[in-house]
């Protein structure tokens, strides 16, 4: 591995981890192995903490490469939890609101889902990395300030049930760059003229890169070790 030349590394990043703290971590090791005292490290397409999953780090020129894998479809797992909402959209905050579920079948979320199909007009979560004046939104959000979220394009090219076991539903999405799949999960939840948030979140593909080809952090430290 020639990691100042350049290398493209595929990684499932652990939950609860920071997406720089997953490059954090593979710069230090990768200083440490090789003797660097400095090294270009970027990840293409940040992953909340509370998802796990597909991430891909560039090291050294391969950096260069960071916008072309950005802008490629991606494809999430996602669980959902019909009939509550919270002010993140996902476990991150408390749960705020309750609604009916009674009139929801497996037929019923499989015609809604259909309704994403293509491209529409988003809007982002107020509890995101999105920069607002100068500041990511969640500075505002977490501080109890309003701000205005602006809409983004997004395409859904792919949209299905995994598991259907009321109030819970797993969801597999193929969508644009882009696309917060919390703010899908609200809006599935209010078509459904209910409410529903985001419990789990695993990024599976980046154009041609799949999580089962990716490696764990102690697996690159393996790696690392045997060079």
């Amino acid at each position: 591995m020639n990691f100042v030349e350049g290398e493209v590394l595929v990684f499932n990043k652990p939950y609860r981890w920071t997406s720089f703290d997953l490059v954090k971590k593979v710069r230090r090791m990768v200083k440490v192995k090789c003797n660097l005292g400095k090294i270009k490290v970027g990840h293409a397409g940040t992953l909340d903490p509370l998802a796990s999953g597909l991430m891909i780090i560039c090291t050294g020129r391969a950096t260069k490469q960071i916008n072309t894998f950005q802008d490629q479809e991606k494809e999430y797992i996602a669980g959902i939890l019909l009939g509550k909402t919270t002010p993140s959209f996902d476990l991150e905050t408390e749960y705020d609101n309750e609604y009916p579920t009674d009139h929801i079948s497996r037929e019923l979320v499989e015609d809604i889902l259909s309704t994403f199909l293509g491209e529409s007009d988003q809007i982002p979560p107020v509890f995101s990395a999105k920069f607002i004046d100068g500041k990511r939104a969640y500075e505002y959000a977490r501080k109890g300030q309003a701000v205005e979220m602006r809409p983004n394009r997004i395409s859904i090219n792919e949209i299905e049930i995994v598991e259907f076991n009321m109030p819970e539903v797993i969801i597999r999405v193929k969508c644009s760059k882009g696309t917060y799949i919390r703010s899908l999960v609200r809006d599935i939840g209010e078509r459904l003229n209910s409410g529903a948030c985001m419990i789990s979140l695993q990024r599976t593909a980046i154009g041609n890169y799949n999580l089962n080809n990716a490696m764990s952090v102690e697996e690159f430290e393996n790696k690392l070790a045997l060079l």
